[in-house]
């Protein structure tokens, strides 16, 4: 039996999540990922071969200029400034 690494909670949920990936200052927002939440605290546990899709369409966007289903505008600021 599996526990959460960080609260030792035995209990998952299957979900599927919003995943952000970043990577060099450049970010990716996955919708519908799959993963295993603990019950308890919260931590999501992804599949190897998950995040390597993830990555791999990353690099496929940013590198070769894949395009994607959609694109948002994000407001950023410096956390002194506000």
């Amino acid at each position: 039996m599996k526990a959460c690494n960080f609260c030792g909670n035995i209990n998952f949920e299957k979900k599927f999540v919003q995943y952000i990936y970043k990577h060099n200052g450049q970010f990716l927002v996955v919708n519908n990922v799959p993963c295993e939440e603990c019950k308890f605290c919260g931590e999501q546990y992804f599949k190897a071969e998950i995040l390597k899709k993830i990555e791999k369409d990353f690099k496929e966007i940013y590198l070769y200029g894949k395009k994607t289903e959609k694109q948002v505008k994000v407001p950023v600021e410096e956390f002194v400034k506000l």
